[in-house]
């Protein structure tokens, strides 16, 4: 018998699922969102189903709008003036390249349910927590990055005695993946909260942190010289996110007793991680979802009454 011990996504969510379907139940009606999808992924059409199924039972409602790539822009321009729509997600690779960074920019700001607008990913570089001086208003956070952070928090690796935003101190954290979308932003979210991030790409490996002492207000980015055995030997946290069926984290590399996370769609461990990780999560979906009607609620709150 193993050690480890796997913790499921849905498990996790349900913490989350009862508090949002307690502040929806409150609104004058069912908040709305919709998501567009312009691209043939099997992964992303699941990932839909699984947010209609989830919206629908917490008290919100959801529509899937399908379109061909070349009719996205329009798509998304008319959902930004459609006053019944409370949120916009768009699934997400679509060209993959700039233009989908391009296509990120058009979701209106107060109706960006993904956190992808400039102002909301500017703010997370910066370590700014809130749209407001009065701090009345917080930013909204990318929802699968928000969704690992949660997780973190839920396996306790956070520390709560520590003060708001330096919870990670101390803590080493391997991140495999160095997208826009996910790696580069969980990178960022998790240095930020004081944690030392080793980021990894299929290119090299770069260190974020904010400075020996959190001396600094916001991560700084090194290059790093260690090799991915040495920097995940050393670390507390191991975050794997591998778009490829064929890849597999090394189980070797991982250190006796840590946490490892899988958020592709991909499975990325071979099974016996769970002799040497002391918790295992497989999968976020179900964790992810819930963060993104949490930023849902989120933008209700923060437009003008």
């Amino acid at each position: 018998m193993s050690p480890g011990k796997t913790i499921l996504a849905s498990k996790i969510a349900k913490k989350f699922a009862d508090e949002i379907q307690a502040k929806a139940a409150l609104l004058a009606r069912r908040p709305k969102l919709v998501g567009i999808l312009a691209n043939p992924d099997p992964a992303a059409k699941q990932y839909a189903d699984w947010t209609w199924k989830t919206s629908e039972s917490l008290g919100f409602d959801y529509q899937l709008i399908q379109v061909e790539k070349e009719q996205l822009e329009d798509q998304i321009y008319k959902c930004n003036i459609d006053s019944s729509i409370n949120g916009i997600m768009v699934y997400f690779p679509v060209y993959g390249d700039g233009q989908d960074r391009y296509l990120q920019q058009c979701v209106a700001l107060e109706k960006d349910v993904e956190g992808l607008n400039f102002r909301y990913v500017s703010n997370m570089y910066h370590n700014i927590r809130y749209l407001d001086d009065t701090h009345q208003k917080k930013s909204i956070l990318p929802c699968t990055p928000l969704a690992i952070v949660k997780i973190l928090e839920y396996l306790g690796v956070y520390n709560p005695l520590l003060n708001y935003g330096d919870r990670l101190y101390g803590k080493t954290i391997t991140v495999v993946n160095r997208s826009e979308i996910v790696g580069r932003p969980l990178a960022a979210l998790l240095a930020n909260d004081g944690a030392t991030v080793y980021s990894v790409d299929i290119n090299d490996i770069q260190t974020y942190e904010r400075g020996h002492g959190l001396k600094l207000k916001k991560h700084d980015v090194f290059e790093c010289d260690k090799s991915l055995k040495e920097c995940a030997l050393s670390s507390d946290v191991i975050i794997t996110g591998v778009p490829n069926d064929s890849y597999k984290f090394p189980t070797e590399y991982v250190k006796r007793g840590a946490v490892v996370i899988n958020f592709a769609f991909n499975k990325n461990f071979n099974d016996d991680v769970k002799e040497k990780a002391s918790l295992y999560v497989p999968s976020i979906g179900k964790v992810t979802i819930a963060m993104l009607l949490r930023n849902l609620l989120r933008l209700i709150d923060n437009a003008p009454k």
